[in-house]
C-alpha cells in the first residue's frame, strides 16, 4: 500500500466516524491512539487530519487538541457552473430547498439589463432558501424572461433545479458570468438565513446563457460564507486567465471578482445556480 493511498484510506475512516458516531465539539483521541488504531505512522495519521481540517470536518486548538466542527463547510469551485443541489450532495448532505415567494412581474433595470430585455419586460421572479440537511446555506432570486418557460408558476414547481425546469422546455444552460463581492446581511437575508444581521455573507451576482449566448437567468444569491467556501482555479500569468479579481479602492470593506463559469460536461452536474 503506498502512502498516498494510506492517508486516503485513513481520511475516508475518519470522516466515516465523524459522521457516524461524533457530535460537535467532541475531542478527537490522540494522534498516537489514532495512528496505532489505524495501524499508520503518526506522519500519515497527522496528514490524514490535516485533510479534514481542511475540508472543515476538524479544527484545532493549540495546546487542547482537534475537535470536530459543527458541521463541514462547502466547497464551491467557481471555474465550473455547478449548482446548489449537487455541491450539497458532492458533501453527503440532504440538499432541500424552501421556496419563499414565485410570481411574474415587470423587469427592474438590473434584471432587464442582464437579461438583454427592454425595461418592464415580463420576468419571472423565483424566490427561495437552499439547505444542506436542512440547515439555510444560500437565499436566492433568480429572473427569467417569463415566455422562456410554460405556465403554471407554482411555489411547488420550484423546489428542485431550475435547469432542470429549463432543459425540460427545451433551454439548455451553457455557460455563466458571475460577479462575486462581500456583504454584510440585512434583516431580510439574515432572517431567511437563520443569522444574525450584519453577519459575513458572499453576495453572488450570476447571469446564464445558452450557447447561443442568449441570456436565460438573472440571479443574486447570498451565501452564509461560515458554510460554504468559495474557490476559484486561477492558471499563470502566460496562460489564458479564469478569473480576474478585483479589489475596490472605493469600499475597502468588500472584494469582488469576476468569474466566467462552464457547465460541467457531466450530466449531474446541470442543476439550479442557486
Amino acid at each position: 500500500m503506498t502512502r498516498k493511498l494510506a492517508v486516503d484510506v485513513v481520511r475516508d475512516a475518519l470522516r466515516e466516524r465523524i459522521a457516524g458516531t461524533c457530535a460537535p465539539g467532541d475531542r478527537m483521541p490522540p494522534e498516537a491512539d489514532l495512528a496505532r488504531e489505524y495501524g499508520v505512522s503518526r506522519l500519515t495519521l497527522r496528514e490524514a487530519v490535516r485533510g479534514l481540517v481542511e475540508e472543515g470536518y476538524l479544527t484545532r486548538r493549540q495546546g487542547d487538541g482537534t475537535f470536530v466542527t459543527q458541521r463541514p463547510r462547502l466547497h464551491n469551485n467557481l471555474d465550473v457552473n455547478f449548482g446548489v443541489t449537487q455541491l450539497v450532495e458532492s458533501m453527503g448532505m440532504t440538499p432541500g430547498s424552501v421556496p419563499i415567494d414565485v410570481r411574474e412581474q415587470p423587469a427592474g433595470e438590473e434584471e432587464a439589463q442582464g437579461l438583454g430585455l427592454r425595461a418592464g419586460a415580463t420576468v419571472l421572479r423565483v424566490e427561495r432558501v437552499r439547505t444542506a440537511d436542512g440547515t439555510p446555506l444560500v437565499y436566492s432570486i433568480e429572473f427569467l424572461p417569463a415566455w422562456l418557460m410554460p405556465a403554471p408558476f407554482s411555489v411547488e414547481r420550484f423546489q428542485g433545479s431550475l435547469y432542470a425546469e429549463l432543459r425540460d422546455a427545451g433551454v439548455a444552460v451553457h455557460h455563466a458570468v458571475s460577479h462575486l463581492a462581500a456583504v454584510a446581511a440585512g434583516r431580510s437575508q439574515a432572517r431567511h438565513l437563520d443569522i444574525k444581521p450584519g453577519a459575513p455573507l458572499l453576495l453572488l451576482t450570476q447571469v446564464d446563457y445558452t450557447e447561443a449566448d442568449q441570456a436565460c437567468i438573472y440571479t443574486r444569491e447570498w451565501y452564509v460564507s461560515s458554510r460554504v467556501d468559495m474557490r476559484v482555479y486561477r492558471r499563470g500569468a502566460r496562460a489564458p486567465a479564469q478569473a480576474v479579481s478585483t479589489l475596490s479602492t472605493k469600499r475597502p470593506v468588500s472584494a469582488s471578482a469576476a468569474v466566467k463559469r462552464r457547465v460541467s460536461a457531466s450530466p449531474s452536474s446541470t442543476s439550479a445556480t442557486s
